[in-house]
């Protein structure tokens, strides 16, 4: 931990609202040269008082121990490169379009490497060379009418069944929730090419295919 890095990291979040160190001091309810010492890279804030600054400043710990703000990397705006989080404790699915920092239940979440199954025509038997390593197959696709008619094999038992499928296109994304004990059958609008991702929480991995 730098204490200079922090300190300035103090200072520009507080002059980042327009503060002075004696309305922030306020807000900790500590004194201005607290504040000031700080700033200057000679104290530190103790846990309680760390826990008040980052909340306050909506800021994570880590980044106020580090002594900087991780900066995001907008893509560009083409959502095939958008990411995605899933947290593994509480099902909660969080999508990007750059890189970001996520915590969810306590926890640091990843953002998922998706892998990629084949495309098939329609048919409810794949042959084995369809499968992933995992033995995950790919959702079955039919045409009809302006629509995609997507269904799949899968058991969606409670412990493990595919809780998300998101068509993923270079300027939308269209997101819908699945449900365990349900049959996945979902109709999509045919918007030229893209991706179906979707997610299985049996193997807590992310799946996609063209379309």
């Amino acid at each position: 931990m730098n204490l200079e890095k922090t300190g300035s990291l103090i200072y520009a979040l507080r002059t980042e609202k327009g503060m002075t160190q004696k309305q922030l001091a306020d807000v900790l309810t500590i004194s201005d040269k607290t504040v000031s010492k700080w700033e200057r890279g000679a104290g530190f804030p103790d846990l309680v008082l760390l826990k008040s600054l980052c909340d306050y400043f909506q800021v994570d710990m880590v980044s106020v121990l580090d002594g900087e703000l991780p900066s995001g990397d907008f893509r560009g705006g083409n959502m095939k490169k958008s990411k995605f989080y899933v947290c593994p404790f509480c099902g909660n699915v969080t999508m990007t379009t750059g890189n970001v920092e996520l915590f969810c239940c306590g926890r640091k979440l990843p953002a998922m490497e998706p892998l990629k199954l084949p495309s098939k025509p329609a048919s409810p038997d794949f042959a084995p060379d369809a499968e992933a390593e995992d033995g995950q197959k790919p959702l079955i696709i039919e045409t009809i009418e302006h629509d995609w008619y997507i269904t799949s094999n899968h058991p969606m038992q409670k412990d493990n069944y595919i809780s998300f499928v998101a068509f993923v296109a270079g300027d939308r994304v269209q997101f819908y929730k699945c449900y365990p004990e349900w049959d996945l059958q979902l109709r999509i609008p045919k918007r030229g090419h893209g991706q179906l991702v979707w997610y299985s929480t049996g193997l807590q991995k992310l799946f996609y295919q063209l379309v």
